[in-house]
C-alpha cells in the first residue's frame, strides 16, 4: 500500500514561498518529503552534493530525511510539499531535468 502523507504545506507561489525554503534547510530524521510542482518551474538543489533538478509542472521529487537542500522559483510557480513518515512510493518518482 502506498505511503500516505501525514501533513502537506499550503500551496506556495513565487511570492508566498517562505524564505526559509529558499536557503539551506532539511527535514527531521525519519521524515521524507515529496516536492510537487503544480505550475511553472523551480530548481531543487541538494546542498551537500550540488546536484540540481529543474522541476516543471506535473513533476515531483523525493526529499530525504536530514538532507540539506533549497528551492529556487524559476519565474511564476505553484508548489507544495507532502510529508511522510516512511519513504513515499518511489514508483511515482518523476525527476526533473538536470541543468
Amino acid at each position: 500500500m502506498p505511503a500516505k502523507p501525514y501533513r502537506s504545506t499550503p500551496i506556495f507561489d513565487e511570492n508566498s514561498l517562505p524564505s526559509a525554503l529558499r536557503r539551506d534547510h532539511s527535514l527531521k530524521a525519519g521524515a521524507w518529503g515529496r516536492l510537487n510542482v503544480l505550475s511553472g518551474a523551480l530548481r531543487y538543489t541538494v546542498s551537500e552534493t550540488g546536484e540540481a533538478l529543474v522541476l516543471e509542472a506535473g513533476h515531483s521529487t523525493t526529499i530525504l530525511p536530514e538532507q540539506l537542500h533549497f528551492v529556487e522559483p524559476l519565474g511564476p510557480v505553484e508548489m507544495r510539499v507532502d510529508f511522510y513518515d516512511e519513504p513515499p512510493d518511489m514508483l511515482e518518482e518523476i525527476s526533473g531535468d538536470r541543468p
